[in-house]
């Protein structure tokens, strides 16, 4: 077999180039840790490799949405719980209020305080979260949700609450609208609320009642009425004849599945009202509170009415406290949820790590053999070619 001088240059340059190639992978594997440095490398494995590290990426997106909720609902738990040691506040000043030693001057002083309370609610009420994006707006985060104008609070924001991706198979509310936490608030004991009429000449004043059967209570809006003394009626709001009896202070007077007391000496005509429980946001029950507080207080009449309003306000408080307290516990349950799928994630990210490093992290005792041989391969056909491409006929002539 004849070699001709230019196919054999051709075959030791192709040689030490195929050997350079080689000791530049290997190089190349050494240097970054990954076996893998090119798909042609391992198609299989290169294509197992794009798989995990686009779960990986997912499961990244998942973490920072987890953390955006969880710090979103952190921000509203503190709200809540401001706003719970607010209206504690304020039901110390209403049975401060509520002392019959109390003169207006003090009642005024505890109106004026309320009245500070109030707009620290709405501040409350219209906190912001670290994105400066507001907590209690429901989808629309940019808009101020509350405001007061010329009779009362406002609210501007929507209902809905944004969901945020935490897995591939869940999703978790960051936040409350501020109309489930502010004003979707039953009146009274839940069912049916009472009142006192205001042009009332009796001392007489009414709590906010019990229910006994709930099966029985008719939705409506009943009138208690004083026909002596010592004698009531109660009718609906079709004028009705509902119940009637003798009167006792502070004797239970039942219809209806439901009763309720009246206690001092009403007078003849003088008229109660039991209505069906309405929705009543926060800011409607303080500024009640302090419209009773702010009127004469210097008359049986007067005084009677104003125990009624603030007895009244004292229950009405306590319901606000337990509803934000299910709130709370609704928000506990999500940030409870986000740590179990923060947890889940960093154990699905171990096991994305651990399978990425057994696909291409390389072997380094082993890549460091192999490049050791062909550097030794890569000198010697180095060598080789020297000492073979000196030879030349014209030596031996």
């Amino acid at each position: 077999m004849r070699i001709s001088t230019n196919q054999f240059h051709q075959r030791a340059l192709d040689g030490m180039l195929t050997q350079q190639e080689a000791l530049s992978r290997s190089q190349s594997q050494v240097a970054s840790g990954k076996r893998i440095q090119v798909p042609s490398d391992d198609p299989i494995g290169a294509v197992h490799v794009l798989e995990l590290q686009r779960a990986q990426s997912e499961s990244d997106q998942f973490g920072r949405n987890t953390d955006a909720a969880t710090a979103r609902l952190d921000n509203e738990e503190q709200a809540l719980g401001d706003t719970g040691t607010l209206l504690q506040r304020v039901r110390e000043l209403v049975l401060e209020a509520n002392n019959a030693t109390i003169d207006n001057t003090g009642r005024q002083a505890i109106a004026s305080e309320l009245q500070t309370r109030v707009q620290e609610l709405m501040d409350i009420a219209n906190r912001r979260d670290g994105n400066s994006e507001f907590l209690f707006s429901g989808y629309s985060t940019t808009t101020q949700p509350f405001s007061r104008g010329a009779t009362n609070v406002t609210y501007a924001g929507d209902q809905g609450s944004r969901l945020i991706q935490t897995s591939a198979t869940q999703r978790v509310a960051d936040s409350h609208s501020g109309y489930e936490v502010f004003q979707n608030i039953r009146q009274g004991n839940g069912t049916f609320v009472t009142d006192v009429n205001a042009a009332n000449t009796g001392n007489g004043s009414i709590d906010t009642g019990t229910v006994v059967t709930p099966g029985a209570w008719v939705p409506d809006t009943y009138t208690l009425t004083f026909t002596s003394a010592t004698t009531w009626e109660v009718r609906n709001a079709a004028t009705t004849l509902v119940s009637s009896g003798n009167y006792a202070s502070g004797n239970a007077i039942a219809f209806n599945g439901v009763q309720v007391s009246v206690s001092g000496a009403p007078a003849t005509g003088d008229t109660f009202t039991i209505a069906t429980s309405q929705k009543e946001d926060i800011f409607t029950s303080i500024d009640k509170i302090i419209t009773a507080l702010q009127q004469a207080n210097d008359s049986p009449p007067s005084r009677a009415q104003t125990a009624t309003r603030l007895g009244n306000a004292l229950v009405q408080l306590d319901g606000d406290q337990t509803h934000l307290q299910n709130i709370r516990s609704e928000i506990g349950a999500r940030l409870s949820l986000l740590d179990d799928a923060k947890s889940n994630q960093a154990d699905f990210n171990v096991d994305v790590q651990t399978s990425l490093s057994k696909l291409q992290d390389v072997d380094y005792a082993e890549a460091i053999s192999r490049m050791n041989r062909q550097f030794i391969g890569l000198q010697a056909a180095q060598q080789s070619y020297a000492k073979i491409s000196q030879l030349s006929l014209f030596n031996f002539l």
